[in-house]
């Protein structure tokens, strides 16, 4: 017989059990069966600017938090960004599921023909996101179906009405504060978070640390206040640090963990008050490439003729190179032998060293870009780089490549199809399928499988809904 000293432990211990099941029940996600109302959920997309896939697989980065999601949700060798690939035109495609000639964001700036000048889409200082986003966004579509939307640093997303919450992705204080929710931001002031220090961090050589912090309190004030059904945040030290310094260096690694560091205070703000019934995604919009030296189109065109200077100053442009990167956009402006100073220029170019690849209009639609006749923003010719080399604008000197430096540098906006430009894709929770290695994502399915998760549907997209993910 066994005695009741031990029924009593017996007991206790089976109760415990229950009570320790039932709280793992409710704090893992529901990856099978039919999900609740999409009122009744949260989707969460975060993306960690200039996290390369190939980080996921690296030792030396210490991610434990993107890489359990990774292990128990959907992980694998990342997703294709846009072309270039660079932060505007790929943050705006997996917001719409189209690609950069679609969606109207061709690059992170832009020639104006007719003002001969570079126009920054960048970040937000002059348009609003109606204004530059030609297509539905997920959180049009969202907010339209009666849901509740946050945006926080969301590129491309100045003053958009759809956003219920929102701080854009802007450096200056009055303009940060312009297009922000001002009822929220009274909250935030009451919460202690300091959005007025955004223009001063901005500034500052170490402040992205500072912004990322306060921007991943944002997003947890705001799933404990208010409950959203759409979160979008926008993290940016380690793109940040990798330009400065190089990706997969010490300073690399560092932004690394400290953004898996910003991406766990938001997991776990969602799992307190959506137990059960969290999404998680975590991206980003490209790789990272390592460079030491520079490709500069515009000393080429004006040893051809095509650039005229006086001292250091450009008097006269027959064409012109603007940057992107890895990638830069050629604007031929003489309108009457354009044709053939694109033809002539592509064949040189693909003769200069460090140049992988020469993008005549013929082949745009092929990248996702728009040809210049239908949007006189888009370049006439564009050119990607090899890896070690990047583009700059400068046309002083002779040099059209320089030496190598010693110093390392890095940066992005080459050919999407470039292994080192797949950025991170992980997904995890509600309605995500668990151990799946994905090896063909691409960034126009994010915003189709984000409405599907939610009970809707993109109109005209260039992506698909990815089922392979989702939960039966």
């Amino acid at each position: 017989m066994i005695c009741s000293r031990a029924l009593k432990l017996l007991f206790s211990t089976l109760c415990l059990g229950l009570l320790v099941g039932a709280a793992c029940a409710q704090s893992q996600p529901s990856s099978t069966g039919a999900l609740p109302p999409a009122s009744e959920r949260l989707v969460v997309l975060i993306s960690v600017d200039g996290l390369a896939a190939y980080y996921l697989n690296d030792p030396k980065a210490d991610m434990p938090t993107i890489r359990r999601l990774a292990r128990e949700g959907v992980g694998g060798n990342g997703m294709k960004c846009a072309m270039p690939s660079v932060t505007w035109p790929t943050h705006t495609t997996m917001a719409t599921g189209c690609w950069a000639g679609r969606h109207g964001v061709i690059g992170n700036s832009y020639w104006d023909r007719e003002a001969g000048k570079s126009v920054a889409f960048i970040p937000d200082p002059l348009f609003d996101k109606d204004e530059i986003v030609k297509v539905p966004t997920i959180y049009d579509v969202a907010h339209r179906a009666g849901l509740k939307t946050a945006g926080i640093c969301w590129p491309a997303s100045r003053n958009a009405k759809t956003f219920d919450w929102t701080v854009p992705d802007i450096f200056p204080d009055d303009l940060f504060q312009k297009y922000s929710t001002p009822s929220w931001l009274v909250e935030l002031r009451e919460a202690n978070i300091p959005f007025w220090m955004q223009e001063t961090w901005c500034k500052a050589p170490a402040g992205g640390a500072q912004r990322d912090w306060m921007y991943a309190r944002m997003a947890a004030q705001v799933i404990y206040k208010h409950r959203p059904n759409l979160l979008m945040l926008h993290l940016m030290e380690t793109d940040h640090v990798q330009h400065a310094k190089g990706p997969q260096t010490p300073d690399a690694y560092w932004a690394c963990s400290y953004e898996d560091d910003r991406v766990s205070t938001v997991l776990e703000a969602a799992k307190e008050m959506f137990p059960g019934r969290v999404t998680f995604i975590v991206v980003s919009d490209h790789g990272f490439n390592p460079y030491t030296r520079e490709i500069r189109p515009n000393v080429k065109l004006r040893q051809d003729g095509l650039v005229k200077m006086e001292g250091s100053k450009v008097v006269a442009r027959q064409a012109t190179a603007l940057g992107q990167g890895g990638s830069t956009f050629i604007y031929v402006l003489d309108k009457e032998h354009r044709a053939e100073i694109v033809s002539k220029l592509a064949a040189e170019f693909r003769a200069v060293e460090g140049v992988e690849v020469a993008i005549e209009p013929k082949d745009f639609a092929k990248y996702g870009m728009v040809t210049p006749d239908k949007d006189p923003r888009m370049g006439d010719l564009v050119l990607s780089a090899k890896e070690g080399f990047s583009f700059s604008d400068s046309a002083a000197g002779d040099a059209v490549v320089t030496p190598p430096s010693e110093t390392l540098k890095g940066t992005h906006g080459y050919n999407p199809e470039q292994k080192k430009m797949r950025a991170t894709f992980v997904a995890w929770g509600a309605g995500i399928r668990r151990g799946v290695k994905l090896t063909d994502m691409e960034a126009v399915d994010l915003a189709p499988t984000i409405a599907r998760l939610l009970g809707l549907t993109m109109p005209d997209v260039d992506g698909k809904v990815r089922e392979d993910i989702l939960a039966k």
